[in-house]
């Protein structure tokens, strides 16, 4: 049946080309006048866009290759170890691309970072995620990387210890996400961010990087699983990779650009350093030392730690190297408590006015950790 209220046909002369309408009615024509100003506008508005986008006179330099310019990759750059590095390849005269879903790291570090190198070609940052394999297939389809840095990465012993999942998904899978992206794009430079954590309690100290691997803790086994699938992904692959065990990360960039900013969510699981300094400034009320009744000197933890610059030295020393393990420490142990009366005494705190509260051992902890001193250019 046909429809009872039927249009009339009109002359294809009366009508308009937006809507089929009869344009030679009064009543239309702010209608019409309104399409077309918006089509005008979004077009302004399109070239704009087009001329500020950086491959409008040309392709971005960050996705071809340069004699004489290596590209690298840092993933986890925005966070506390790979700002740091970022810092050093920028000096180094490297270009940058930074990777990273700011889940855990600092926005903030990004913005200096680039006010400090803002020439174009130097540094890039990409907002996205390791574990969305396509979108990281899409960052090295747009992009000629030379090389990759892979710090990303979640890293609390305890909170492995209540979220074992989240650890073994950000760690291990992301890592293969990285490198079926490396294998996919020919990239076949990676340094590794791993941790002494690898190796538990051990029962000889020092540690040297053929003591057996045996985590205690989630964020041990991922990191050493992740190690194992680059090892045996490399030896098929014609890879150079180097693996960085770190031992216990302190201190900043000296110029004060650069530093440890740990979200106030994850205080309870952060650095003895940044904890020490917290109490200092009056942030926190006091210090939390977790396990006195370990079999050390004074019932406290053992520690490595080494100052972040230097652990940027080792990774500046390793990319000129075709491969290999190293464990990066100062070949030094202290204890928790001896760390923070130096802490006390380098901020010129009194010992009586910093409260210290001495609880239960911290899940997933080992009594000491320590990494004979030698040298990674040996």
């Amino acid at each position: 049946m046909l429809p009872v209220n039927r249009n009339r046909a009109q002359p294809r002369a009366s009508r308009s080309w937006f809507s089929g309408m009869d344009y030679t009615d009064s009543r239309q024509k702010p209608h019409i006048l309104g399409k077309v100003l918006m089509v005008f506008l979004l077009t302004a508005i399109c070239i704009i866009v087009l001329k500020q986008s950086p491959g409008y006179n040309g392709p971005s330099p960050f996705s071809r290759h340069e004699p004489g310019v290596t590209h690298v990759l840092v993933t986890g750059g925005a966070g506390y170890i790979g700002s740091h590095a970022t810092l050093r390849l920028l000096k180094d005269n490297y270009r940058v691309t930074i990777v990273d879903n700011l889940s855990r790291g600092n926005l903030g570090a990004i913005k200096v970072l680039q006010e400090q190198f803002p020439q174009p070609g130097r540094l890039q940052f990409i907002y996205a995620d390791l574990g969305d394999g396509k979108a990281v297939n899409q960052i090295f389809s747009e992009n000629a990387f030379d090389a990759v840095m892979h710090f990303a990465a979640v890293a609390y012993v305890g909170e492995s210890t209540l979220d074992p999942l989240r650890y073994y998904h950000n760690i291990t899978s992301n890592t293969l996400v990285v490198l079926e992206a490396m294998a996919a794009h020919g990239v076949k430079t990676l340094i590794y961010s791993s941790t002494c954590a690898t190796y538990g309690q051990p029962e000889k100290m020092p540690i040297t990087e053929d003591t057996p691997q045996v985590p205690i803790n989630p964020y041990g086994k991922a990191k050493k699983m992740a190690e194992d699938i680059i090892l045996d992904f490399s030896k098929n692959n014609n890879m150079a990779v180097m693996i960085l065990r770190y031992f216990n990360v302190i201190g900043s960039d000296p110029e004060g650009r650069l530093g440890e900013a740990p979200r106030p969510e994850l205080s309870e699981h952060g650095r003895i350093s940044g904890a020490c300094f917290d109490a200092a400034l009056g942030i926190i009320p006091g210090l939390k030392v977790k396990g006195t009744d370990y079999n050390t000197e004074d019932g406290t933890c053992i520690r490595d730690y080494i100052d972040v610059t230097d652990l940027v030295d080792a990774h500046d020393k390793a990319r000129p190297k075709k491969g290999g393990i190293y464990n990066v420490g100062t070949g030094k142990g202290r204890s928790v408590r001896k760390f923070v009366e130096a802490c006390k005494k380098a901020t010129g705190m009194d010992i009586k006015d910093i409260k210290v509260n001495y609880l239960s051992r911290r899940p997933g902890d080992y009594a000491e950790v320590r990494n004979p001193l030698r040298s990674i250019e040996s």
